[in-house]
């Protein structure tokens, strides 16, 4: 019974290093494949933090960093940073730089001209993905450009116990299917065999995902400007502008006469629409005149 075993065992082996030289495959076997070359890699000497290297064997490290750091200039410190990571063999997923104005303001040189005065601070948020043997490297590139290095923290994950699991998830899988197909065909058997596959395309993502983590780690960096940056920019004197146009007396004149008469155009229009209650008025006065004319001898 032990013999079988060990046969089996060396079988097992056989098949997995077999299987870990197709390339894209997501399984255990390739996971270890890739801890074997990564235990065989040069390690890069990394003057910043040997979490950045860290290797140990039969074990594998998903490795993750964040750095938060001052630079001199940061859109001259990104593109460094981008060409390194370039040269690495790794991308840029993320890059938002942008400039936060704290106060602008303008100021009049002659009658024709001004200068915008902007107080602002730049800043970049970059996420980044690089080979993980060349992390260490990567850390020490970026470290050289700093000012002043507020926080860097390196995460390096154990995730043999996820790669076995995911390996004993796929030949539970594997089973699965086999005992479905052993069924006989009707509506359950359907039903099951699609959650079994949907399942099992899931596990395949999840295990596509840890190999390419164990590959690229990612980086999280943010650098800013330690101080308040000043741009002055030539622009046109607006204010003068404004007077120079503000008021024309001919032509305010001669719109004033035309709009007064417009106004009397309206007043008799206005008068015109009321015709009836002028009417009523008028016959209202002449009535009154009428009775106080009449009562005027009593008083003799």
């Amino acid at each position: 019974m032990k013999t079988t075993y060990i046969k089996l065992s060396l079988a097992s082996i056989l098949l997995l290093g077999i299987y870990s030289c197709k390339k894209g495959e997501a399984t255990a076997s390739k996971y270890e494949l890739e801890g074997t070359a990564d235990s065989a890699a040069v390690v890069v000497s990394d003057s910043v933090s040997s979490a950045a290297t860290t290797k140990v064997k039969d074990k594998q490290f998903i490795k993750t960093a964040e750095v938060n750091m001052e630079v001199k200039d940061v859109y001259d410190a990104t593109i460094s940073i981008e060409k390194s990571i370039q040269q690495l063999g790794g991308f840029v997923t993320k890059s938002n730089l942008q400039s936060n104005v704290v106060s602008e303001d303008t100021y009049n040189t002659s009658n024709e001209n001004s200068m915008l005065v902007k107080k602002f601070q730049t800043e970049n948020t970059m996420q980044v993905r690089v080979p993980t043997d060349k992390l260490g490297e990567l850390l020490t590139l970026i470290n050289d450009k700093k000012l002043f290095l507020n926080s860097r923290i390196i995460n390096a994950e154990d995730v043999t116990a996820s790669i076995k699991y995911a390996e004993l998830e796929t030949q539970r899988n594997k089973k699965t299917n086999e005992n479905i197909a052993q069924m006989k065909v009707n509506k359950d058997k359907v039903n099951i065999g699609n959650d079994n596959m949907k399942e099992g395309n899931q596990q395949q993502l999840e295990s596509m995902n840890i190999v390419d983590n164990l590959k690229y780690s990612t980086v999280d960096i943010y650098i800013k400007e330690p101080k308040l940056r000043i741009a002055e920019i030539a622009v046109t004197n607006t204010k003068s502008i404004d007077n120079k146009y503000k008021f024309n007396f001919i032509y305010d004149a001669k719109n004033a006469f035309v709009e007064g008469f417009y106004l009397i155009q309206r007043i008799a229009v206005g008068l015109i629409t009321i015709w009836p209650i002028l009417l009523i008025a008028a016959v209202i006065m002449y009535v009154l005149r009428k009775r106080k004319y009449f009562k005027k001898p009593d008083h003799i």
